[in-house]
C-alpha cells in the first residue's frame, strides 16, 4: 500500500497533463536532398496525445559507460552516465548497484517504485556460455551475479528478442522479473526512437556499428512496429580503427596502459577520438585502399585485425619507400573505412525500395568524418545521429526497448539536457569570491577579459559531448586560445577546440553550416572567417560545429546573442569542463579545485579566484 500511495503521488507530480511535447529537438534537423540542402521548417513539432499507462521503466548499463535511464510513459525523465557523478573516471562502469540507488534517490524514486527494470546485454566472460552471459557487480560490498542477454542477436533470430531474468538485489525486486535485450538492439532502437522519423511515424533505416560488432543495416517500420535486418555491410568490427591506431607509435603507450579487453572495460576506448583529430596531421591517400583491402581480404574476423593491419601496412609503405608517416596511415585508414562504409550502403540501397532516411547508432557514429561523408553523399534525404550514439546512450536504449514492447510506440519524448542535476554551491570555494552575474554580464566578462570561463548550469547534457551546460567557453578570436585551452586541460596540441555558433549565422561562417546541435559532423571554415576565429579551426581547416537556437538550447543561445552584440562574433570556443580523464564537473567546488581557470559561472553567479 505504501508503494502504491508513493507511486501515485509521484505520478500526480509528474503527469499534470496527458499532452506532452516531443522535445528531442524543437524541430526536425535540416534535410539534405540529392539536389543540395533545403530550408528547414521553423514550426515546432506537433504535440502527441496518449493515454498514460503509469509505467516507470529503469534501464541499466552495467559495463563501461555505465548508466541509468528512467522513462515514464514514453517520456525520458533522466539519463545519467556514471562518469558524470563525483568526478568519476571516463567510461566508469555501473559496477556497484548502490550507485543506481543514489541516482534514483536524486530523482525522488526508490527501487520499489520501478515497474520494469531492463539491463543491457553484453559479452560472455571467458569460458562462459555465449548465449547465457552474466555480469558480476556488487551491492553494498556483496557480490551479485546478474544474467543478461547476449551482446548480439543471431542473424536469423528476432532482432528485438526479449530475455527475462531474476536476481536483482533490491528488497522488493529480488523475485521481480527484469528484462534484457541484445546490446545491438538498444543501439538500434535508441537511435530510431529519438529521431525525427519516429516522431513523424516514418519508417527508416538504422545503421548500427559498435566496437564489438560489424556494421549492420536494419529497417524499422513503426506502425505497426516491425524491424528487419537488411544486411551486414562488411566483416569488420567497429573497434578496428582504434585498434589500428593503437598499434602505431602515437598511441602505443595509451594502448599499453589500457591493458587487455576485460568484461567492463574493453581496450582502446580513448584512442578513436584522439586518432580522429591526429589524422589531420597527415593526408588521406586513397591509393592505399586497394592495399588495405588486399591485406584484409580472406582474414578471419577477429579483434586483432587492427593490430595486424597496422603492422602489415606500415611494412608495405616502408618497402615501397612512399614516405608516408603514421599520421598519413591513420588518415588513410580513416578515409578507407569512410569510403567502404558509403560504398556498402550504396550497394544495399540499390533497387531495394528502402526508405531514404537513415539513423546511425553505435560508437562508430562518433566519427564526424564518416557521418559527414554519408550525409553529404546525397544517398539519403535525411540522416539522424543521436547525441549519445555510443554506449553513453545504452541505458536509455535498453529502457526504450521495454517501453516500445509495452506500448507498441517506438518513439521517445526527450531533450538533450536531461543528465544529472548540478549539485548546488552552498558557499564560495576556499580562495574564491562570488557575485551576482546574469547571462548578459557573463557575455561581457568573456568579451572584455578574453579568458576562458567554466560554465555549469542546469542538468548536464546527454552523451560524451559538452553542449553548453558543462562547458568551458572562451572567445575564439585569439589564435593562441586553442593552445591555451589544450594546455590547461593537459591535452595534446593537435586536439581541436569546437565552435558553438548561433544557428542562423552558421551558414555565413561554415560550409555547409547546416544546423548541427550535437556536434557530430565536420564543416569547412569559409574564406575570411578562419582568420577571425582561428581558435576553432582544426589543422585541416574544418570545425566540429555545434549550432544553437532558442528552442533547443535557450541558455547558450542567450549567451551567444549577448556576446555577438558586444563583439560582432556569433560564436565561442566550447570544450568540456572536466578533470583530465574524468567526466564533467558535477559542481562549482570541483571546477575550483581543478584550478585551470580563474572564473567559474554557475546559475547567475560568477566565482573568481581571489
Amino acid at each position: 500500500m505504501d508503494r502504491h500511495i508513493r507511486r501515485m503521488a509521484t505520478l500526480m507530480a509528474r503527469s499534470a497533463t496527458v499532452r506532452m511535447p516531443v522535445v528531442g529537438n524543437s524541430r526536425a534537423p535540416q534535410r539534405t536532398s540529392r539536389q543540395g540542402p533545403a530550408s528547414h521548417p521553423a514550426a515546432p513539432p506537433p504535440l502527441v496525445e496518449r493515454e498514460l499507462t503509469h509505467m516507470l521503466i529503469c534501464g541499466l548499463k552495467l559495463t563501461h559507460d555505465g548508466g541509468l535511464a528512467l522513462i515514464e510513459d514514453g517520456r525520458l525523465l533522466t539519463s545519467v552516465e556514471m562518469e558524470k557523478l563525483h568526478n568519476n573516471k571516463r567510461f566508469q562502469p555501473l559496477d556497484r548497484l548502490e550507485m543506481a540507488e543514489e541516482v534514483l534517490s536524486r530523482e525522488g524514486v526508490r527501487a520499489d517504485d520501478i515497474d520494469r527494470f531492463v539491463i543491457d546485454g553484453w559479452f560472455p566472460r571467458l569460458r562462459q556460455d555465449p548465449q547465457h552471459p552474466t555480469l558480476r557487480v556488487t551491492h553494498h560490498g556483496r557480490a551479485v551475479e546478474l544474467p543478461v542477454a547476449p551482446y548480439l542477436e543471431e542473424p536469423a533470430a528476432e532482432v528485438l528478442a526479449r530475455h527475462t531474468f531474476t536476481g536483482l538485489p533490491w528488497a522488493d525486486a529480488q523475485g521481480q522479473e527484469y528484462a534484457g535485450y541484445h546490446h545491438s538492439a538498444q543501439h538500434l532502437m535508441g537511435a530510431y526512437a529519438t529521431s525525427p522519423f519516429a516522431r513523424q511515424g516514418q519508417d527508416a533505416l538504422v545503421l548500427v556499428w559498435d566496437g564489438g560488432m560489424t556494421p549492420v543495416l536494419y529497417h524499422v517500420r513503426p506502425e505497426p512496429l516491425h524491424v528487419t535486418r537488411v544486411g551486414e555491410l562488411f566483416p569488420l568490427y567497429g573497434s578496428i580503427f582504434a585498434d589500428f591506431c593503437a598499434a602505431l607509435p602515437p598511441f602505443e603507450a595509451a594502448a599499453a596502459k589500457a591493458g587487455p579487453m576485460r568484461q567492463a572495460m574493453p581496450r582502446n576506448l580513448d584512442v578513436a577520438g584522439k586518432a580522429m583529430a591526429y589524422a589531420a596531421l597527415g593526408e588521406d591517400h586513397p591509393e592505399l585502399d586497394s592495399v588495405i583491402t588486399e591485406l584484409l581480404d580472406g582474414r578471419k574476423l577477429s579483434y586483432t585485425m587492427g593490430d595486424y593491419l597496422a603492422r602489415a601496412l606500415k611494412g608495405h609503405v616502408a618497402r615501397q619507400g612512399s614516405g608516408f608517416d603514421d599520421a598519413d596511415l591513420i588518415a588513410g585508414f580513416q578515409g578507407y573505412l569512410g569510403r567502404r562504409l558509403l560504398a556498402a550502403l550504396t550497394e544495399l540501397m540499390t533497387d531495394r525500395g528502402l526508405p531514404p532516411r537513415l539513423c546511425v547508432g553505435g560508437g562508430c557514429a562518433l566519427n564526424i568524418k564518416w557521418n559527414s561523408r554519408i550525409r553529404s553523399s546525397g544517398l539519403f534525404e535525411e540522416v539522424w545521429v543521436p547525441p549519445f550514439p555510443n554506449d553513453s546512450g545504452a541505458a536509455l536504449g535498453a529502457a526504450v526497448l521495454e517501453w516500445t514492447r509495452i506500448s507498441g510506440q517506438p518513439v521517445l519524448d526527450w531533450h538533450v539536457y536531461q543528465g544529472p542535476r548540478l549539485l548546488p554551491a552552498e558557499s564560495d570555494p576556499p580562495g574564491w569570491t562570488s557575485r551576482p552575474c546574469d547571462v548578459a554580464a557573463l557575455a561581457r566578462v568573456l568579451h572584455e577579459s578574453g579568458q576562458p570561463v567554466v560554465v555549469l548550469t542546469g542538468r548536464a547534457e546527454l552523451g560524451p559531448r559538452a553542449l553548453g551546460h558543462r562547458s568551458i567557453f572562451a572567445p575564439a578570436v585569439d589564435p593562441r586560445m586553442k593552445e591555451h585551452l589544450n594546455r590547461i586541460k593537459d591535452r595534446e596540441d593537435y586536439r581541436p577546440v569546437a565552435p558553438v555558433c548561433l544557428e542562423h549565422r552558421a551558414g555565413e561562417l561554415f560550409l555547409p553550416g547546416t544546423p548541427d546541435p550535437h556536434m557530430l559532423y565536420d564543416h569547412d571554415t569559409r574564406p575570411g572567417w578562419a582568420d577571425k576565429v582561428p581558435a576553432v579551426v582544426h589543422l585541416d581547416g574544418t570545425a566540429r560545429l555545434q549550432t544553437v537556437n532558442a528552442g533547443e538550447s535557450p541558455f547558450v543561445h542567450r549567451l551567444l546573442t549577448a556576446y555577438e552584440a558586444l563583439s560582432g562574433i556569433p560564436l565561442l570556443c566550447n570544450t568540456s569542463a572536466n578533470h583530465k580523464g574524468h567526466g564533467f564537473f558535477p559542481d562549482v567546488a570541483s571546477a575550483a579545485a581543478w584550478g585551470g581557470v580563474t572564473a567559474i559561472w554557475s546559475e547567475d553567479r560568477l566565482y573568481q579566484l581571489a
